[in-house]
């Protein structure tokens, strides 16, 4: 609906500009045409031009000549913003209507990562009902996450063809309807098989958020806005146990975590409707250059979504074959994913490992022992604190550059990458703290808080490693960073599904102090990458075919 507001504002917009200009009045000036209808491709007094006089055109458009499919030469009359305060443009919505945009993205990503959780509280429910083992019952948060991985192949792509919100609005209708098909499934292989499918059409939110972040808000509003989403969103795997809490011990059935996914969704899905505007530039300069062709009469107008037709399955085939080319070449996507990918395995082999740190040593209920998941997110939250230092110091970077002369051959980047690294590089030692702490101090005969204070330190260092590895790659790769966030995507998920059905027989057969102690080891030898980007990273970037 928002979407359809939006184009026809677009088409008045474009009535406005074009009233009262007869040399951008309605069909074209001079043109001439072939029997066919065709305008000729070699001529110079084209639409709009009076004799003598160079070619008019409306603001914001650009003569180009092509070259189509058949190697027929032509010209066009490219559609682009009319300047750069042009209202049009996502980056001049209102900061009202930015803001919402962002929360709303950032609530839907909440819905999806909650679903992917959310079934891990309900597991002993969920294993009595099927009569299959924990194990096996786990699977339903390990195969929704490889749905996730499967899914983010094709949506960015998708996203860059349809726009945002055609995605958005159409995973999450689907993605609706097999939650509710996971919620009547019959056996645990109907189950799974709904997981797996909800998983593929639920990543867009967590796939496509980065690139409506990036339509709304230049590089140094997303030293604010990237944390927002991030810290919300990254609610939604946290508080999935905490929502499903005492489900399935009470009134109300196991399979109220799919219908209280289901309310969520819908609710998310009426918002979208109603109030998110669609931000991917492209496609509204395609529907500017549509109303430019209807009311002129000139089928030149086009829009660079327009000239670039690359067919859908070729579009995602070249998308997926750079995601890993560019990851054999990278050694900074190579290290940061790994990075990611471990850090995906401590969480969601935490589903598993909560009943076993919490209610096996401190006998705590498996509701209680769900709502312990807040803790975490506390540590998430406090994060939000380091956003303003983090932004107060990008800002004198970005006024410092913008006062640095340069010339057309020399034109500085708008800020160093690795200076999106401070995030990480105040959290990531509280990562492997936080693990050993809890291993270590997970006794009956010590207090419980202080693994659940633990559990606030893994949470702080995790969303400051999550923030500046998107940020750094963005600012790294920009044109290539879809490809590179896309691999880092499909890695971490994969890990983490497969991890989660590892996770019961890993604590049950290692115990908690030798699982975590070994998650903590391996977690510190990935905390000196943000460390090492820092001091070498503009070298590594100097040997790479991609990066900035």
């Amino acid at each position: 609906m928002q979407s359809n507001l939006q184009y026809r504002r677009i088409g008045h917009a474009v009535r406005k500009q074009l009233a009262g200009r007869a040399e951008w009045g309605c069909g074209a000036q001079g043109e001439s045409k072939d029997t066919s209808g065709h305008t000729s491709a070699n001529d110079d007094a084209g639409w709009g031009q009076r004799p003598g006089s160079p070619l008019a055109l409306p603001p914001g458009v650009q003569k180009r000549n092509i070259t189509d499919s058949n190697g027929t030469p032509s010209s066009v009359f490219l559609v682009g913003w009319e300047q750069d305060e042009d209202p049009m443009n996502p980056h001049n919505y209102s900061l009202a209507t930015r803001i919402t945009a962002t929360l709303i993205v950032s609530a839907l990503a909440f819905a999806v990562g909650a679903a992917s959780s959310i079934e891990s509280a309900v597991i002993p429910q969920n294993s009595a009902a099927f009569h299959v083992s924990e194990v096996v019952a786990s699977l339903a948060t390990g195969v929704y996450l490889l749905g996730f991985a499967t899914g983010s192949l094709v949506s960015g792509p998708l996203s860059e063809i349809l726009g945002r919100n055609a995605v958005y609005i159409g995973s999450l209708s689907l993605f609706m309807v097999f939650i509710m098909a996971s919620g009547l499934a019959p056996n645990i292989g109907a189950q799974l098989a709904f997981r797996f499918l909800a998983g593929v059409f639920g990543c867009p939110p967590l796939t496509c958020a980065g690139g409506t972040i990036a339509d709304l808000w230049n590089p140094l509003e997303k030293t604010l806005t990237f944390p927002l989403y991030a810290i919300l969103s990254f609610g939604g795997p946290i508080f999935g146990p905490v929502i499903a809490s005492y489900m399935g011990q009470g009134t109300l059935s196991w399979r109220w975590t799919n219908w209280i996914m289901l309310i969520m969704s819908g609710l998310i899905m009426g918002l979208i409707l109603l109030f998110q505007p669609e931000t991917y530039g492209p496609l509204l300069l395609k529907w500017k250059a549509a109303h430019l062709r209807r009311l002129t009469g000139d089928q030149r107008f086009r829009s660079e979504m327009d000239v670039q037709q690359i067919a859908l399955l070729d579009r995602i085939g070249h998308a997926c074959a750079r995601q890993f080319s560019l990851t054999v070449h990278e050694p900074i996507i190579l290290l940061i994913s790994l990075y990611m990918t471990v850090l995906y395995i401590v969480l969601f082999t935490f589903f598993d490992g909560y009943p076993y740190i919490f209610q096996d040593v401190h006998g705590l209920s498996q509701g209680l022992t769900n709502i312990v998941w807040v803790a975490m997110y506390v540590g998430i939250a406090l994060a939000g604190l380091w956003v303003p230092v983090v932004y107060t110091w990008t800002k004198t970077e970005f006024d410092a550059i913008r006062n640095t002369p340069s010339t057309a051959e020399t034109k500085p980047h708008p800020t160093r990458p690795e200076n999106r690294l401070w995030f990480a590089m105040l959290g990531a030692p509280f990562i492997s703290i936080g693990l050993f702490w809890m291993g270590w101090t997970d006794y009956k005969s010590i207090s419980i808080w202080s693994p659940i204070l633990a559990s606030t330190l893994f949470g702080f260092g995790t969303i400051t490693v999550f923030i500046s590895s998107y940020m750094y790659v963005i600012d790294s790769y920009d044109i290539y960073a879809a490809s590179a966030l896309g691999f880092m995507t499909v890695s971490r998920y994969c890990a983490a599904g497969g991890m989660t059905v590892v996770g019961i027989p890993f604590y049950a057969h290692m115990g908690v102090q030798y699982t975590l102690t070994i998650l903590a080891c391996i977690s510190a030898l990935m905390t000196p990458v943000p460390y090492i980007f820092w001091k070498f990273g503009e070298t590594i970037r100097g040997w790479s075919r991609y990066a900035v």
